[in-house]
Order: structure tokens, then sequence, then C-alpha cells
């Protein structure tokens, strides 16, 4: 895990990202039929095996995941984590949305939302201990 992301690497489709965070949600190594029940039970998606093994694939030319074979079963090797794609995409959505400032960020979201006490604690407490950095 923790591959770095190359370069003008392309992103991840709508469906793909949603197979790829019922990956992350099944963890390392997990059989292709949880994730599949994970689809059907946690995003009410009824993919079709094969639909899933092609999504996987794609997966796996972008360099997110391995399939394997292990006897009759097939399973699925995480190379990016969550969290890596997570910044990713926060870093590229607050370059192009907001000129690169994270204050833009935070007020978007101050503004398009109500925020509650304690999550505008934590905001403060996160600036702060980044301050301290």
């Amino acid at each position: 895990m923790n591959q770095p992301f190359a370069d003008g690497e392309r992103t991840l489709s709508s469906t793909e990202e949603l197979i790829m965070k019922a990956v992350w949600e099944c963890g390392q190594d997990a059989p292709v039929q949880e994730l599949i029940r994970v689809l059907r039970e946690k995003y009410g998606k009824d993919y079709a095996r094969t639909t899933v093994v092609t999504f996987l694939l794609k997966l796996s030319e972008k360099g997110f995941v391995r399939s394997y074979r292990k006897g009759r079963y097939a399973y699925i090797r995480i190379l990016k984590s969550e969290e890596e794609y997570r910044q990713r995409l926060i870093q590229e959505e607050t370059d192009f949305w907001f000129q690169g400032k994270i204050s833009n960020v935070v007020s978007a979201l101050c503004s398009s939302r109500e925020i509650t006490k304690e999550e505008a604690e934590e905001i403060r407490r996160c600036l702060d201990d980044m301050q301290k950095k």
C-alpha cells in the first residue's frame, strides 16, 4: 500500500469511486463475494459479478487494487489507501475551486451548512495544532 499517485493519473469515475469505497470498507485481501455483498447491502447496488470484476480490472489498471485467486476464490489487494485518495481529491479541489487557499474551503463549508459548536471547536483545535507545527 502507500504507492504514490503518478502525475496526471486519471481520476476515478463515480462507479469506480463507489466500488473502491466498498473495497476500503471490506479491508485488505477481501474476497470479491464480500465486496458484492457490501455493495448490495450498504449501497443498494445489486451489480452482477461480471460488472464488479470489470470495474476491478479498471481499478487495477489505475493502480488502486490488484485481484488474485487463491483456490476457487478471487481476492482484492488494496494498493492505494482511502486516505491517500481523499487527500489527493481535497488538494485538487482546493487548488481548482478555492485558489489553493484552505481558508476559502473552510469559509465555503461554513456558509453552505450548519456547523455545530462541537465541530467549530474541533476546527479550532485542528488549526491550533497546525500552527504549533
